[in-house]
């Protein structure tokens, strides 16, 4: 049985998958994991691109579209026999030794319930940039906004190599290319799917902390992200996803109380990020937040427990204000 189970969520993607696959084949050892496209019911012809071009390649076949989250989780529960499941995006291009380091890490350091790579945009001039989606790791700053080593807000670094040290803990990877042992995966919940996509990650990870796993970014290991492969960014419909499943993320994994005080606050920074829209006449980001905040309100009740720890509170990371540190302050490097 081999140890890790790759497994790429394809939904409409045959251009993507004709043009990425190929790297994941050629650079996955064939001994150590076994490459799967899971299909989330696509209407193009993404099933006859995976049979003519990548006969090795399995493919888990779904009968709609799940989504993001719950694609993964129906595709992860066929696979629980591995011990390691790598939930890696269509657009993301894997080199040489892309995969091992993370492996080996997890395999000797039992406390790690998860890993990422060094996470690279997948540029044409070959400019060794991060990628939005997660960079070098993530936090949460103290009101729940995220950020990561390598990309604050809209400021992206190129890479320097000033990241290539493992840290003690990131509060979460990206799913871009998430690897997780399986088991905690399933222990965890997996993925939200009221959540759909986007922030489906950072929820997950903050689940595996509370577990009392770490999660770190293994620079040894690195991947190329093309990013916004489905939705990119300024569409209207990811500014209600990031909107809502923010919210939604703060009400379930903070402890009551202060969940609510810390939404309070968030509150006021979306009003100001809605008079932000409507100013430079972005009417359908503005009516995106409007939506985001309506549904959380409708969503809330879904999540009746609450945590007694604040993650928000035990990582330094996560206690800073990012907003007043990149916009007041300037501050555009981790």
């Amino acid at each position: 049985m081999k140890k890790v189970a790759v497994i790429i969520l394809n939904w409409n993607g045959a251009k993507l998958l004709h043009r990425y696959v190929p790297s994941v084949v050629q650079n996955t050892p064939d001994a150590l994991a076994d490459v799967i496209v899971a299909d989330n019911g696509s209407t193009d012809n993404s099933l006859e691109v995976l049979h003519n071009e990548f006969p090795t390649v399995q493919v888990i076949r779904l009968d709609k579209n799940y989504g993001f989250a719950e694609g993964y989780n129906r595709a992860i529960a066929e696979c629980a026999q591995y011990r390691y499941t790598v939930l890696l995006n269509s657009d993301v291009r894997t080199p040489e030794h892309w995969l091992e380091p993370m492996i080996d890490y997890l395999d000797a350091h039992p406390e790690v319930g998860a890993a990422q790579p060094k996470l690279l945009h997948d540029r044409d001039d070959g400019k060794e940039m991060f990628e939005y989606a997660g960079a070098a790791g993530g936090y949460l700053d103290c009101h729940g906004y995220p950020y990561c080593r390598g990309r604050i807000f809209e400021s992206i670094e190129d890479d320097h190599g000033q990241y290539d040290h493992i840290t003690p803990s990131i509060l979460w990877a990206s799913g871009a290319c998430l690897v997780v042992r399986t088991a905690l995966y399933v222990q965890a919940g997996g993925l939200d799917k009221d959540f759909f996509a986007h922030m489906e990650e950072i929820d997950l990870c903050w689940r595996i902390h509370l577990l009392g796993s770490d999660i770190r970014m293994v620079p040894q290991s690195r991947v190329y992200h093309l990013g916004g492969a489905s939705l990119p960014q300024g569409n209207p419909r990811k500014t209600y996803l990031n909107f809502r499943n923010n919210l939604l993320l703060l009400h379930k994994n903070l402890p009551a109380s202060e969940g609510k005080r810390l939404l309070l606050v968030r509150r006021l920074y979306d009003t100001l990020a809605f008079g932000m829209a409507l100013a430079k006449l972005h009417w359908g980001d503005a009516r995106a937040i409007i939506k985001a905040h309506r549904d959380f309100r409708r969503m809330r009740g879904h999540y009746h427990e609450h945590p007694t720890r604040n993650l928000l509170h035990e990582l330094p990371e996560c206690r800073c204000n990012i907003v007043i540190d990149h916009y007041l302050r300037r501050r555009k490097v981790f």
